[in-house]
């Protein structure tokens, strides 16, 4: 097998490395293969070319959720976020101009010697698609809307016997958003049967809360308060939960546009609960349409299909009752459905490009979303984390820089550059949990000198997200080297995988293995290193950063790095392709779940449009990123900085 020196290629259309359609979370503890540490907006499978928004989005866009009161300020966060989008696609361009790419983090091989060709990828979201792999090697799909029966479950008046305003005033019971210790609702046509829905709809709805049946004045009226005061908020109710039902409510959740922990904080609002009864067994990004398992603890299947008919960007469906969560890591994997559009390729070119794909992979880099999109990569941070230079550490974060960012943040950079005022800084800012606000809040909080603590502030995965982006910094210019140096095969002292244990290829070995076989280590304190050149290359890059390879130990136990094995080629599983005609670019070439739930045909192709499209499908493993396959295919650099300066009018 050949290796490939990347160099620059001449496109016609851009397609910027933005996000991936998966990602996966943290580490599993003590696990030595590598499992792509799923942190903040980390991710871990994909690319983002945007060109063309279609003129329908799949779903209707986040803004027209319905959101309830109490998030009334994160709702206008998230507004200002999504509105601040001032610039024509010249200006960001030209900011972009001081982005990352390909080669700024490490990533500058091909395996495969075919001559590259350019495509369009997530012209339309839906053409990028991502259905989990479960455990037991099953995809995840939405096929089925119907609930589980069972006579336990509340009826159906339960969901509309209450009106918004009654609705309202429970919300602010529960939440304890007044001082009102309880409240009253009227029971119109008293009956019986009318009272005992009444009080179904208050306790399945808002947990925590109690009812009573109570005569003022010759009417009956409910009775809601709180059952033990603020620790009864959202607690599932044990009594009314049926012993022979599974503890655990398992569905599948179809999203566009939005990322995992979002879409859960919303199906929380909307059910008044908690977000941490929700369980999962990997993270999946904003920018595609994808397709996973959630569990939720003793929330009824009713419940989550009435949601069906008020959240805009998800379905949810093949409802199960279980007696266990899910775990981070459970996965196999994840298969994706990918349509590269208007492709320049031959179809020879095409052929082998996806035969290189399918026979030898291609490899392992981790992603650019991995190291930030401004001009302070997040592996720098994470470098000044490790280093305990703390001062550097809080300059990178809020220092002004050259790039595209929100306007807001550019004035409080300013101001922070101005004043050094956490106070002063903050005000310039309406977006307050972005890690700029936190940390800001932070130094307010403790002060100046006591920067450790005011970064810990900010949530424990964004913090991990630094220390591992400088980890796959390393990794990515190591591999490269490694690749440079040897090539494509196993040589005497690299590292192999016995069970989860790393040992060395010894001489009389190297015929029992392939590339395939081979790992490179994440730096850390509990790994070993090739005996070769490149064990001597990791030492020699960690000391020109000021880091001593023996000593990944922190003196704060979450910054110290054990580190982990990660294999240097990956060689996707039911890799499939397909070339394809079409005339218009807004008529989608393949049907997602939901279009076929809701019986939408194919539309008709021409036989000689005026486009051509790549549709590929594969499969890979948890942590390993679609984008580093696709660039494999169509030979070009992924970073945003280098599809823009290809075509102006990238549109973000």
């Amino acid at each position: 097998m050949e290796t490939v020196e990347m160099n620059s290629v001449s496109l016609k259309r851009p397609h910027s490395g933005d996000e991936d359609g998966v990602a996966n979370a943290d580490e599993i503890k003590r696990q030595k293969i590598s499992e792509k540490p799923k942190t903040g907006n980390d991710s871990g499978q994909s690319i983002e070319t945007v060109t063309e928004q279609p003129d329908k989005p799949l779903l209707e866009d986040t803004k027209n959720e319905i959101i309830p009161n109490e998030e009334t300020e994160e709702q206008e966060e998230e507004e200002l976020e999504d509105s601040d989008e001032d610039g024509d696609p010249e200006s960001f361009a030209d900011m972009m101009k001081h982005g990352l790419t390909e080669s700024d983090v490490g990533i500058t091989k091909f395996v495969s010697s075919h001559k590259g060709f350019s495509g369009i990828l997530k012209e339309r979201y839906s053409d990028f698609v991502v259905h989990e792999i479960g455990k037991d090697g099953r995809v995840s799909h939405l096929d089925d809307f119907t609930v589980p029966v069972d006579d336990e479950d509340p009826s159906e008046e339960t969901f509309t016997v209450l009106s918004d305003e009654d609705k309202q005033r429970l919300e602010e019971l529960q939440l304890f958003k007044n001082k009102e210790t309880s409240v009253a609702i009227e029971v119109i046509e008293d009956t019986k049967e009318k009272r005992t829905v009444i009080h179904q709809a208050v306790k399945s709805l808002f947990p925590g809360l109690e009812t009573k049946t109570e005569d003022r004045d010759g009417k009956k009226y409910i009775i809601a308060y709180h059952a033990a005061g603020k620790k009864a908020l959202a607690n599932p109710r044990k009594h009314s939960w049926p012993k022979s039902r599974g503890s655990y409510c398992h569905f599948v959740l179809y999203k566009e546009n939005k990322d995992t922990m979002d879409a859960i904080n919303v199906l929380s609002k909307f059910l008044r609960v908690k977000p941490n009864i929700f369980s999962y067994m990997g993270t999946k990004d904003k920018r595609a349409i994808t397709v996973q398992e959630i569990a939720v603890l003793r929330i009824t299947a009713q419940r989550l299909a009435h949601l069906n008919k008020c959240l805009m960007n998800f379905k949810l469906g093949n409802f199960s009752y279980k007696n266990h969560p899910l775990k981070l890591g459970e996965l196999q994997g994840n298969h994706f459905t990918v349509v590269l559009r208007n492709i320049t390729g031959t179809d020879d070119q095409i052929e082998q490009a996806m035969h290189s794909l399918r026979e030898i992979g291609f490899i392992n880099y981790y992603g650019m979303q991995r190291f930030g999109t401004t001009a302070v990569p997040t592996y720098q941070i994470g470098r000044a984390i490790l280093q305990n230079n703390w001062n550097e550490v809080m300059d990178l974060i809020l220092k002004p820089r050259p790039g595209a960012e929100k306007g807001y943040l550019v004035k409080c950079r300013e101001e922070w550059a101005k004043t050094k005022d956490p106070a002063s800084a903050l005000k310039k800012l309406p977006v307050k949990r972005c890690v700029e606000g936190q940390l800001l809040r932070g130094l307010l909080k403790y002060g100046m000198k006591n920067i450790i603590s005011a970064f810990g502030i900010i949530p424990r995965n964004n913090r991990l997200m630094y220390i591992h982006s400088y980890q796959s910094y390393v990794w990515n210019n190591m591999v490269s080297k490694r690749i440079e140096e040897y090539g494509l095969r196993a040589v005497p002292g690299d590292l192999t995988l016995k069970g989860a244990t790393a040992v060395h290829i010894e001489e009389g070995e190297v015929d029992n293995y392939t590339i395939h076989d081979v790992v490179m280590p994440l730096p850390g304190f509990d790994v070993i290193y090739p005996k070769h050149k490149i064990g001597e290359a990791y030492k020699e890059m960690l000391v020109a950063d000021n880091l001593d390879i023996n000593n990944m130990r922190h003196k704060i136990r979450d910054y110290s790095l054990s580190g982990a094995y990660r294999k240097i080629i990956i060689r996707p599983q039911n890799v499939n392709w397909e070339v394809v005609a079409y005339d218009d670019p807004r008529i989608p070439l393949f049907t997602t779940d939901l279009d076929k739930l809701e019986g939408k045909p194919l539309p008709v192709l021409p036989t000689d449009g005026k486009f051509r499209a790549l549709k590929m499908e594969f499969s890979l493993p948890p942590s390993t990123y679609a984008t580093m396959a696709i660039r494999e295919v169509l030979k070009m650099d992924t970073s945003i900085k280098n599809q823009t300066q290809l075509n102006t009018t990238w549109l973000r």
